[in-house]
């Protein structure tokens, strides 16, 4: 499909996802779009979180005394964090890939 410029429409994988999970996709020939944008700033904004939940994470690992439910806490926060990390790799690998063609 083209946009009505002639350049080819991208597909970019968003930084969230649909109430039950599923990938949601933008359909965009520009990356300056409002909806583009926030989803820059959201990607940023989970990058920054999966920081601090790593930091965290370590901080309980560190910790001979912290108990099971410390340890599965961090462990759920690390999981969550990981999923949005790999979606934005795997949404800026697609655009750079589309970028290259």
């Amino acid at each position: 499909m083209n946009s009505a410029a002639g350049a080819p429409e991208r597909l970019r994988l968003l930084p969230w996802t649909t109430p039950d999970g599923k990938p949601c996709y933008l359909s965009t020939d520009s990356d300056g779009s409002r909806l583009s944008l926030l989803a820059d700033d959201i990607e940023a904004a989970q990058l920054d979180s999966g920081e601090q939940v790593l930091a965290g994470a370590k901080a309980v690992l560190a910790d001979p005394k912290a108990g099971e439910r410390a340890v599965r806490f961090a462990l759920t926060r690390a999981t969550e964090s990981l999923a949005d990390v790999l979606r934005v790799a795997v949404s800026r690998g697609e655009r750079i890939l589309g970028d290259e063609r």
